[in-house]
């Protein structure tokens, strides 16, 4: 199973956005990473979404999960 995910991450034309898989559009733009993951955190909590904040490099430095997470986990 899949996991619905919204992302910080930086934006092609500057900035940081929030993007959700799949979408092609940024559910918002910003200035500042911190604002992108304050924004992001938000939304993926009320959608109960995984969110995953990236680094300037492009890689993923956190993951925070708000959905259904699996119990026990598998692994």
């Amino acid at each position: 199973m899949t996991r619905d995910t919204h992302r910080a991450m930086r934006h092609p034309d500057g900035g940081w956005q929030v993007k959700r898989d799949g979408d092609s559009k940024a559910s918002r733009r910003t200035e500042t990473q911190a604002e992108a993951i304050s924004v992001g955190r938000e939304i993926s909590r009320n959608q109960g979404t995984e969110f995953q904040i990236h680094g300037k490099n492009g890689r993923i430095r956190q993951s925070d999960s708000h959905g259904n997470d699996p119990y026990p986990p598998k692994g």
